[in-house]
């Protein structure tokens, strides 16, 4: 007696950030992408809704000797066994930097998160341009006051400022090395 094994779809809505080293070639980034697309479609009956790419950018700190990556977004309906298999076959994969897949709840209309999320990125960026200009017109203000006290003449060096007394720094009330020795405080 044979058992036929049910297959009950159990989609689940997702959004995943991939990082692709900058070395990658466009060949090389749309292969991983299309084998994540026949996981999964194909292997676990899922739906890819969108693909962003956000271009190469400049890594805070590097990862595996890379100073920047590919960076691409993603959302899509899959099994959780699907986000096992992709999550293997992209630790294989030598040109992917890293990658981070999250579950959404449950009812989320992606094409609304979608717009949500493009919509804040744009503030955030809009918001980084306008700190980077008043960090331009603060720097430009500066230059007009004239220079720094280190751009004076004598580099800024204050030279020698001789003994100033009081032990090197504060005392915190219990004794001192002086009063060990037998020596007057001074």
């Amino acid at each position: 007696m044979a058992f036929k094994l049910e297959v009950r779809p159990n989609l689940r809505q997702y959004e995943g950030v991939i990082l692709i080293n900058s070395d990658a070639n466009e060949e090389d980034q749309k292969a991983l992408f299309k084998r994540n697309k026949s996981i999964i479609e194909e292997q676990f009956g899922g739906s890819v809704m969108n693909l962003d790419t956000w271009g190469k950018r400049k890594l805070s700190n590097a990862i595996e000797k890379a100073k920047s990556a590919f960076f691409f977004h993603t959302t899509f309906e899959a099994n959780p066994q699907a986000i096992a298999e992709l999550e293997r076959t992209m630790r294989i994969n030598d040109k992917v930097l890293r990658f981070m897949h999250t579950r959404l709840e449950e009812g989320t209309d992606l094409n609304t998160h979608l717009e949500n999320f493009k919509k804040a990125l744009a503030e955030s960026a809009a918001r980084e341009r306008e700190r980077e200009a008043k960090f331009q017109a603060r720097k430009a203000a500066q230059g007009m006051r004239g220079p720094r006290r280190d751009d004076r003449e004598g580099g800024g060096d204050r030279g020698d400022r001789g003994d100033r007394g009081g032990g090197g720094g504060f005392r915190r009330g219990g004794p001192s090395v002086a009063d060990d020795m037998g020596e007057d405080e001074g």
